[in-house]
């Protein structure tokens, strides 16, 4: 007799399947970053509209195709082995761990990937779920920044070589009116009428004299065309102890005559850094030219210059003798277009900044206030080179 109950063979599961399908599929093509799921042969199992964007391949193409067929083939070789190593042995080395590797388009263009691995246990055996972003957009645009702060940092410099251009004449003036002095002696005492001529060894002392007078003078003209060179920033392990003392030595051209003493504290040895020369010159010159402006005004008139070298960073330090920076001021004083000066845009501290943590290291200040002046520091990673001293091997 038919009561109206349901019947017993009537099962809703098979019904749940493919809802649960439908979402999963959803999920992958919805997705903004690539999903690619393969299994522990290698196998590609599924592949997401993002990843046929970013690689080119429809998912017909590869489903079932080994995923080397993404990959570079110094890539595929090193995935080979790594998924021979961990159905060996289990050993995890990537999974959970997101790192940048290399994806090659269909076209055969390799480009930067940002990618994560994660593993799910199936009834068909382990599964490897890969979330991939293509990182071109984000190397373009700190590619993009990068040259803009060159550009800026060119502008600067231009604007920094109006204040030196007076005294960097001076200074040439030096060596070239010795020049012109040496060689006037030379072809008066070398004339036909010469009461007494110079000896051969005497011409030679004075032209020695001469030529190192014209090398002192191609030095300074050197060291200006490296201050306004536009050029890509390239980095290199360098001597900031150098590095510093040459910008004393520009900015102690400008602040002549202005009685403001400049001193300079640094250690007997080399202060390595990687790092590019013009661009943390640079930035020593701005804090050295803010210093001296404000120094200038005080009744002690000094700017103090420190190098050190501690465990993990490289460090200089700007003091100067002026009353300090309020609070309100040094809150805002590492923002663009933010300044305290009646000229000027702001730019120095802000694009400072920027370019100190883009070598992984930052300038900041201490206000100062209560009879001392403001001191900023600077501070460059030196880790390479006690990581070389500390771990010899990769272990």
């Amino acid at each position: 007799m038919h009561t109206g109950a349901p019947s017993s063979d009537i099962d809703p599961q098979p019904e749940r399947a493919p809802v649960s399908e439908a979402r999963f599929a959803s999920v992958l093509d919805t997705a903004a970053d690539g999903i690619v799921v393969i299994d522990e042969r290698g196998t590609i199992l599924a592949f997401n509209k993002s990843c046929e964007q970013m690689f080119g391949h429809t998912a017909a193409e590869v489903i079932g195709q080994n995923v080397k067929m993404i990959m570079p083939p110094s890539y595929a070789v090193e995935h080979d082995r790594y998924i021979s190593h961990y159905r060996k042995t289990g050993e995890r080395k990537i999974i959970g761990i997101g790192r940048e590797v290399a994806g090659m388009h269909s076209d055969g263009t390799i480009f930067p990937v940002e990618l994560s691995v994660g593993e799910a246990p199936t009834t068909e055996g382990r599964q490897f779920i890969g979330i991939l972003r293509d990182l071109r957009p984000r190397k373009q645009t700190e590619q993009r920044l990068s040259q803009l702060q060159a550009q800026i940092m060119h502008m600067t410099r231009l604007s920094a070589m109006d204040e030196m251009g007076a005294a960097m004449a001076h200074e040439l003036n030096q060596p070239l009116t010795a020049l012109m002095l040496y060689l006037q002696a030379v072809m008066r005492q070398t004339r036909v009428d010469s009461g007494k001529p110079l000896r051969p060894e005497q011409i030679r002392t004075i032209m020695e004299k001469a030529l190192n007078e014209a090398e002192r003078a191609g030095g300074i003209i050197q060291r200006m065309r490296q201050m306004v060179e536009k050029r890509d920033p390239e980095r290199s392990r360098i001597d900031l102890v150098d590095v510093v003392e040459e910008a004393i030595d520009l900015t102690a051209f400008v602040a002549q005559g202005s009685t403001v003493t400049i001193r300079r504290v640094v250690p007997a040895g080399a202060v390595e850094v990687e790092a590019d020369p013009i661009q943390i010159q640079q930035i020593v010159l701005n804090l050295l030219r803010n210093a001296v402006e404000v120094a200038k005004d005080s009744a002690d008139k000094w700017v103090e210059v420190r190098v050190k070298d501690t465990d993990r960073a490289a460090v200089v330090e700007v003091e100067d003798s002026g009353a300090g920076i309020s609070a309100e001021t040094a809150a805002t004083l590492f923002r663009t277009f933010s300044t305290t000066k009646k000229t000027g845009m702001g730019l120095g501290l802000a694009i400072s900044r920027s370019i100190a943590q883009n070598h992984g290291g930052d300038l900041s200040v201490v206000p100062g206030g209560d009879g001392r002046g403001a001191i900023f520091t600077l501070s460059l990673p030196t880790g390479d080179r006690h990581d070389q001293a500390t771990n010899p091997g990769d272990g």
